[in-house]
């Protein structure tokens, strides 16, 4: 759905990215791992078209980002940015609903679908509230209920988070990823750039880890986290376990 292909990109002059070459399939959540200016911020922007790349491409359905019409493109990709700035005062239910604008199913279709969008992101009881009257991680859900709304019926839909679980209490958190994880077994598929590697270890089919701009490593969660990479890549010293509800592993530092 999603191809980088031996992505390289710069900001400033500086090199960032080097050599990014994955795919993106349907039914999959891939997690982004890294430290602080590993150079996920600057993935995702290459990703979503706001960024150029220096070398390499973006695909999206086997063909260039560049090349798709832009109300096409908002038809198949969604975006939730780390912070999204919105100055007016709509209510909730307003600012969900422009993750309808691209299409043109009906006003009845669409109100349906921005119900149950934000029902899945816990938002519909703040529907006719002010959007600047909310918490953060309240904001965050708003947002979150927007971009699902904006994908929920796509054939070969994408969705890219970038670190959608910032500023949210803990049961919102597994609450985002739960959803992540139910958009991609309706057939799309979700990248979504992470700091808790517990969290990635739990939803994501794949992990992808950024060193210094370059991929430290690409495969499922217990081929990733490994105790040596972890210590080598981010400089702590961690143990991995079996979870023990989950079949996924456990980093415990």
């Amino acid at each position: 759905m999603l191809k980088a292909d031996q992505l390289a990109c710069a900001r400033g002059g500086c090199r960032i990215l080097h050599g990014i070459d994955f795919t993106l399939a349907a039914g999959e959540v891939l997690a982004v791992l890294g430290t602080n200016g590993a150079g996920k911020s600057t993935l995702m922007s290459t990703l979503t078209g706001e960024l150029s790349a220096d070398a390499g491409c973006v695909e999206l359905g086997g063909r260039a980002l560049g090349d798709w019409p832009a109300l096409e493109r908002a038809r198949r990709l969604a975006v939730l940015p780390q912070s999204s700035t919105l100055a007016f005062p709509f209510a909730c239910e307003e600012v969900v609903a422009m993750g309808r604008l691209p299409h043109d199913s009906g006003h009845e279709r669409d109100l349906q679908i921005i119900e149950l969008a934000m029902r899945a992101a816990d938002v519909a009881h703040l529907r006719a509230r002010n959007y600047l009257t909310l918490s953060g991680g309240e904001r965050q859900r708003v947002h979150l209920a927007r971009v699902l709304g904006q994908i929920w019926e796509s054939e070969g839909a994408c969705l890219l988070l970038d670190e959608p679980t910032a500023s949210l209490d803990l049961a919102h958190q597994h609450m985002t990823l739960a959803q992540a994880r139910a958009v991609a077994q309706r057939g799309g598929a979700v990248l979504v750039i992470l700091h808790d590697l517990n969290l990635a270890a739990r939803y994501a089919d794949r992990i992808l880890l950024l060193d210094r701009g370059r991929m430290a490593a690409l495969g499922s969660p217990w081929e990733v986290l490994d105790a040596q990479r972890i210590q080598a890549v981010f400089d702590v010293s961690v143990k991995i376990d079996r979870h023990p509800q989950q079949d996924c592993p456990l980093v415990i530092i």
